[in-house]
């Protein structure tokens, strides 16, 4: 995504309790409405986020409340924590508080069984089933699975395809070298 920066003038603080000059207020705010992350802004910027977040309320034309987040997001978030990501490190990757992202996993591990241990009773519950029957049904699971997986990995190299803008798939009939 490019954005076009326009060039604006606005007053240098000179000190820390000197207030922000307004123009770049508001020139923040539209950075953050064309997606710029509001990290980099106070960076570069050298704002807190107690300001930025009352520019919002204050200036903003974006709702300032509660942040809706997809299921496929959610599930992005989790599957990264069970792969070994700090919750700290996923909330800062994908721009989402840790204890949200701790929230989601605990909730996460009660609902999926991928995520979660089976329960003892529902163990107990389960009928005895044909060892042939078993092995059928484990063998189908494996062959979905993998079928799912090699669909996502397909996926991922025709994305990287287009944005990397170069081949990465071995053609048929490749000689080597």
């Amino acid at each position: 995504m490019e954005t076009i920066e326009r060039e604006f003038e606005f007053a240098e603080r000179t000190s820390k309790k000197q207030p922000f000059d307004k123009r770049l207020i508001l020139h923040m705010l539209d950075q953050i409405e064309l997606g710029v992350p509001r990290r980099d802004l106070m960076e570069q910027y050298g704002v807190s986020e107690v300001s930025l977040i009352r520019w919002m309320k204050k200036f903003g034309r974006q709702p300032i409340g509660a942040k809706r987040y997809t299921t496929e997001l959610k599930r992005s978030v989790i599957r990264a924590v069970q792969d070994g990501m700090s919750a700290y490190r996923a909330g800062n990757t994908f721009d989402i508080s840790c204890g949200t992202v701790s929230r989601w996993v605990r909730e996460y591990k009660g609902k999926n069984t991928e995520l979660s241990s089976p329960e003892p009773d529902d163990m107990a519950n389960k009928k005895p089933v044909d060892p042939k029957e078993a092995e059928i049904l484990a063998l189908k699971k494996a062959l979905e699975y993998a079928n799912l997986k090699i669909r996502a990995l397909d996926t991922m190299i025709d994305i990287a395809e287009e944005q990397l803008k170069i081949d990465i798939r071995k053609k048929s009939g490749a000689k080597r070298s």
